[in-house]
């Protein structure tokens, strides 16, 4: 099979019929202009796509025609929802993408990458995630389409060769388009004084040797940032998702990935930060990209050495219950690796995971605490009571794993906000009696 020449993103999106379907992947592996040039055709039909976390606003998704099936909300998808456009959310674990994707049957695959090597090959660049095995599948079927867009603007990273080359030869591609796209970036934003606080909590269970998955966010960044100026170190990365912080870990000579499994690389599915990450992630040979269902596996993730998993809430009641990706009870997020990392980090006694959130959030005028008695009626629990090891504010810790019911509640009302605090008591002190708040 012979090389294919490129194409305009205009012809590639001409190739899709009016009713048709098509994956993405999550939101550094999109085409970026392909996307673009699909909204620029007026006779969808029934066209419908999985994907996760737009990283822009595409006007397909505008289309009363077209219908967008998302693993997880970023702003794009939030914003597309609120207008009225047919932007649905599909509750799952990220390890579970390539199920769902491979029975969504799509005959269309897109995927950013970077440009050809000497070889012919072109690597996947910023994303792995849960797609890798559908554009491999595509590639092989004459049935159906598979679109790659490269730019000079994508990193060449690296998978682990020979099962996971994270690449795909040229010549394996259906359509190929050439573009100047710019992958998204992500401002590295210092945290304030709450996560600050919340990091230094948080370091307390990071010793020397620790394997470390961090999220998104403010609270994240203070927590590398931390560990980049102290001293030791000897840390592993087995993370989803790879930061600039993490690289900023590893320029600071922290990083030793002794940590028992995919020792000497640090292990991701998708990279996302400022342009000083992506320029340092090229050809590094440091950080290796693999698919979600090996990175996300809790069987994987176990092996470990000392494995902290350290994500996001956004509120927790007495019971332990987590709310992580919904505000009042609107989808605003997603699950993402969130409870793979729980159950991943839950699997060995030196695992752990903490869940980190700021106490309060001011409400309009009124200041709420994201600590409460009992989750309001309307509320989608991300983490159930059980898989829950460790919830962090500014004001504290509380260890819920293999604690009483009472024993949690109690810990929990101790790192409410002070105003919240003798409330939350005397809540827990009936919880610790009945066994639960009510009745």
């Amino acid at each position: 099979m012979s090389a294919p020449h490129p194409v305009s993103a205009d012809a590639a999106a001409a190739m899709l019929e009016p009713a048709d379907r098509l994956v993405i992947p999550l939101g550094p592996g999109q085409p970026k202009s392909f996307l673009h040039a699909l909204g620029k055709r007026k006779d969808w039909e029934d066209l419908r796509v999985f994907g996760a976390l737009l990283v822009d606003l595409f006007a397909v998704f505008a289309h009363p025609g077209v219908r967008l099936r998302s693993g997880f909300f970023g702003p794009a998808e939030r914003a597309l929802r609120a207008a009225g456009h047919a932007v649905e959310f599909v509750p799952a674990d990220f390890r579970r993408f390539r199920e769902i994707g491979r029975r969504f049957d799509p005959r269309v695959i897109a995927t950013a990458a970077a440009p050809p090597d000497e070889d012919g090959r072109l690597s996947l660049s910023l994303h792995a995630g849960a797609s890798v095995e559908e554009i491999h599948s595509a590639a092989s079927d004459p049935e159906r389409l598979l679109v790659v867009e490269t730019s000079p603007h994508f990193p060449r990273t690296l998978g682990i060769p020979p099962d996971h080359l994270h690449s795909i030869a040229l010549e394996d591609v259906d359509v190929w388009i050439e573009s100047d796209a710019r992958p998204t970036e992500l401002p590295d934003v210092p945290g304030g004084a709450v996560e600050e606080a919340i990091a230094s909590q948080v370091a307390r269970f990071i010793e020397p040797g620790a394997t470390l998955q961090t999220g998104i966010g403010g609270v994240p960044n203070a927590v590398v940032a931390l560990l980049a100026q102290e001293s030791g170190g000897d840390f592993g990365v087995h993370s989803e998702m790879f930061t600039t912080g993490l690289m900023r870990l590893h320029e600071a000579g922290r990083i030793s990935n002794r940590k028992g499994t995919f020792d000497g690389v640090s292990i991701t599915t998708f990279a996302m930060g400022d342009r000083a990450l992506y320029d340092w992630l090229d050809g590094n040979e440091l950080v290796r990209f693999l698919p979600a269902e090996i990175v996300n596996d809790p069987a994987v993730i176990a092996r470990n050495r000392n494995m902290v998993s350290i994500n996001g809430a956004l509120s927790v009641d007495l019971m332990g219950q987590v709310v992580a990706d919904s505000i009042a009870g609107v989808q605003h997020s997603g699950i993402g690796g969130h409870e793979d990392f729980l159950a991943g980090a839950g699997r060995v006694v030196e695992g752990r995971s903490l869940l980190c959130l700021p106490s309060t959030v001011r409400v309009g005028d009124a200041l709420c605490s994201r600590v409460v008695g009992t989750l309001p009626a309307a509320s989608i629990v991300t983490s159930p009571r059980h898989q829950v090891d460790v919830v962090v504010t500014e004001y504290g810790v509380a260890e819920l794993a293999g604690r009483t019911v009472g024993e949690r509640a109690r810990e929990l009302a101790e790192i409410a906000h002070p105003d919240f605090c003798e409330g939350l008591r005397a809540q827990a002190r009936t919880i610790d009696r009945r066994g639960v708040l009510g009745g």
